[in-house]
């Protein structure tokens, strides 16, 4: 988050200094500032590596908005951006064929989307199915040495699969969120990219603040 305010500053300086300056060379410099931002959130799945030593730490640390609702303010913000008329803002200047890409790549998104909706039901009826329960249930019943180690063992073969289950939708969900990211950008010019991922970055970083102080405030 830190790195990502730091690019923040730079998008918004990269923003207004083009109010002054134009040019061919000037529009490299905004394509790799756009570049290393994506690459930015490229690294940031380096954490699925870790994510199979220990899944629920990352899962139960997220303080994000759940999966959907990070894909729809996506496409939220260029429809809010461009309706709301911010003079400053070259996403104000979207052509309908613009919009056409943009509503075709949310029609995709959202077929992805479902398939890992699907995956993610299914693994919450995993932990709460009835064969889990009657495991742990096991556990805490027996008393003999011997029979503790094998329930426990059970219990862990089938938290295994769990765990396995969780981290494949995690990976999943973050491949629709980088995917739609990208589908945006592919569709934008190089000024447009910088604005919009400018808004994404706030929006981002004010969401971790609230799920902060929302944590904060239920613990």
């Amino acid at each position: 988050m830190c790195q990502l305010d730091e690019y923040l500053q730079h998008l918004q300086k990269a923003s207004k200094d083009y109010q002054a300056i134009t040019g061919c060379e000037h529009e490299q410099e905004l394509q790799t500032l756009v570049s290393k931002v994506t690459q930015h959130y490229e690294d940031y799945v380096i954490k699925w590596a870790l994510a199979h030593e220990d899944v629920l730490a990352f899962i139960l640390s997220n303080l994000d908005f759940p999966f959907r609702e990070c894909v729809f303010l996506v496409f939220k913000l260029v429809n809010s951006i461009r309706t709301n008329g911010v003079p400053s803002l070259s996403l104000v200047e979207l052509t309908q064929e613009h919009m056409r890409k943009i509503e075709a790549l949310r029609v995709k998104i959202r077929l992805k989307e479902e398939k890992v909706e699907r995956e993610m039901e299914r693994q919450q009826v995993a932990v709460a199915d009835r064969k889990m329960v009657e495991l742990v249930r096991l556990v805490l019943r027996v008393k003999n040495g011997e029979q503790v180690r094998q329930a426990e063992g059970l219990v862990h073969v089938a938290l295994e699969g769990v765990m396995a289950g969780l981290e494949k939708v995690m990976k999943a969900a973050g491949c629709v969120r980088l995917r739609t990211l990208k589908g945006v950008l592919d569709v934008l010019s190089p000024l447009q990219c910088v604005e919009f991922l400018a808004g994404i970055s706030v929006l981002q970083i004010l969401l971790r603040q609230w799920g902060k102080k929302r944590v904060c405030t239920i613990n």
